[in-house]
């Protein structure tokens, strides 16, 4: 099983196993109620007549639509001096900046308001990102980006030209938020965790 292991530079490590990010179902239950008082129980026995396997063998679970996981790293550390990082999962062929802002994940910080930003249309370049890992997930360099980013290290990108993957892409994708504002340095290493061995 896989790990993601940030470290900020001199300080002690986060890591985070993948499968942290589960999806998890709620099942509802409806309670019957009898029109009628069911009196006539009471007066004689109640035998089971068969039973019935709730998962029999051989019956398959669905399976999982394919999801894209995401590391989102804050450009601020925690009070211990660890990255803070949240983890989110998507369906792919989407595209970045809607992935970011449907998860609750800080993109625009001080140009948050709405007149400071172009609202996703590429114009105003204040959405850029650090894309860390997974950059073989992601659709090329739009011209908007070329203009914007033609200073800034390949890796930047902005996430409203970022298309992410198509919709049965699987893989991990490691963002910095606010590249610009970052306070301090990590590096992404990806660990292999023994899940027989105690941690």
């Amino acid at each position: 099983m896989g790990s993601l292991q940030l470290s900020s530079c001199g300080s002690s490590l986060c890591s985070l196993p993948f499968n942290l990010i589960n999806s998890t179902i709620a099942n509802s239950h409806s309670t019957l109620r009898p029109s009628k008082p069911l009196s006539f129980l009471s007066r004689g026995k109640i035998r089971a007549v068969s039973t019935s396997q709730e998962n029999p063998s051989g019956a398959i679970e669905p399976e999982q639509p394919p999801l894209v996981d995401f590391a989102f790293v804050s450009s601020v550390l925690l009070p211990d001096q660890t990255p803070d990082v949240h983890l989110r999962q998507a369906c792919g062929g989407q595209k970045l900046r809607n992935i970011m802002l449907d998860s609750n994940i800080d993109l625009y910080g001080p140009y948050a308001r709405t007149l400071l930003n172009c609202g996703g249309v590429g114009t105003c370049g204040t959405c850029m990102v650090e894309v860390v890992q997974g950059k073989e997930l992601l659709n090329p360099r739009t011209g908007k980006e070329k203009e914007h980013l033609k200073k800034k290290p390949k890796n930047w990108r902005l996430a409203c030209q970022t298309t992410v993957g198509k919709p049965d892409s699987r893989g991990l994708v490691a963002v910095q938020q606010l590249p610009e504002w970052k306070a301090h340095e990590w590096r992404y290493e990806e660990i292999l965790v023994d899940p027989s061995q105690p941690s």
